[in-house]
């Protein structure tokens, strides 16, 4: 599918876009991504954020700033957190259900958006109950939905090389598993441009689709899809596998196209205006893209790699109606607001 034209491509990906969504609108949402730790024992390939307990940058948000951040955020008009972060060797269940029990006691309207399937597994290993299980308990301390962090590409050869300590491709894909059949709405990421090949990027998306398949519509599951570009910086992965890591304009709205051709099943396809930049971004919004994402008031995994992006509620919207669509404000569930 790769060896077709990028216009043959976009064309067939737009075709599907406007009948999953007739309505010439572009979402977008105002959250906040809330990193409750930077500790972690995975240190993979990709990831500069990590630090270890003796670093002297390393940290554990404090209660005091989960406040000031969360007020923040309602101020600018959202109340989503995307709250995640490290697998810190100390932190267990009751941690979590307690930070979630209090946030949701603080701000009783705050969306949690939390914890990826890396870290449930985590969870699930450390304290030696189910996935599902773990999952039933931060659902009832406030979890409202899960962030498909940490998929990277869901094929182990590739997980071998770049994140060995964290959860397997079939171990990522039974947690997801396991919170939609308990009704929990979650995304799906990609990150891609690294070390994985053309075919293995169609296994990921095929394996996303697959398990999107078991769903029976009375249960959660995907509700949108979010492939992003690798971010070489000053990562440990270009220094031991050297090569080329900058995606072309190309080859991500390739991708973006047949994410949209293949994910028929799931019905958003956000673009990653943060990794790709506000033009291509734009572009993939008629390659079956229909969402750009957050405004994020907050963001510090990416921006480790060296790469710092803003963009403004006004700024958005211009964007989106440049590029001939309509700007609409939403929530995690896809519902606008505006």
């Amino acid at each position: 599918m790769y060896s077709l034209p990028l216009s043959t491509l976009m064309y067939a990906a737009h075709t599907i876009r406007q009948q999953l969504h007739p309505d010439p609108v572009v979402t977008y949402i105002i959250d906040r991504n809330i990193n409750i730790t930077n500790i972690c024992f995975s240190f993979c390939e990709f990831c500069n954020f990590c630090k270890t307990e003796l670093d002297t940058d390393a940290y554990i948000t404090s209660t005091e700033q989960y406040i000031a951040k969360i007020q923040e955020l309602f101020s600018a008009g959202g109340n989503q957190v995307l709250l995640q972060g490290g697998m810190h060797p100390k932190l267990g269940l009751d941690f979590y259900i307690n930070l979630f029990r209090e946030l949701k006691s603080l701000f009783p309207k705050l969306y949690l958006h939390a914890l990826s399937p890396s870290e449930i597994f985590y969870l699930s290993q450390k304290e030696k109950l189910s996935v599902s299980t773990i999952l039933e308990k931060l659902i009832e301390a406030g979890l409202d939905s899960l962030p498909g962090g940490g998929a990277e590409i869901l094929v182990d050869r590739v997980r071998k090389l770049l994140s060995p300590h964290k959860a397997n491709s079939e171990q990522w894909l039974d947690v997801m598993r396991q919170a939609h059949k308990l009704g929990l709405s979650t995304t799906a990421t990609m990150m891609f441009g690294h070390i994985e090949t053309i075919p293995e990027r169609i296994e990921h998306m095929l394996k996303v689709r697959n398990l999107q398949n078991e769903n029976t519509g009375k249960n959660g599951g995907f509700i949108s899809f979010i492939p992003w570009t690798f971010q070489p910086g000053n990562t440990k992965l270009i220094q031991h596998f050297p090569g080329e890591y900058k995606t072309s304009m190309y080859d991500y709205l390739k991708t973006i196209s047949i994410s949209r051709i293949l994910l028929q099943n799931i019905p958003n396809i956000q673009a990653s205006w943060l990794t790709v930049g506000k033009e291509t971004a734009s572009l993939a919004l008629n390659a079956g893209a229909n969402d750009l994402g957050s405004i994020m008031l907050e963001e510090n995994v990416v921006a480790s790699t060296g790469l710092f992006a803003k963009l403004t509620i006004e700024e958005m919207e211009r964007l989106i109606l440049k590029s001939g669509f309509i700007p609409a404000l939403r929530n995690q569930r896809f519902e606008t607001t505006n």
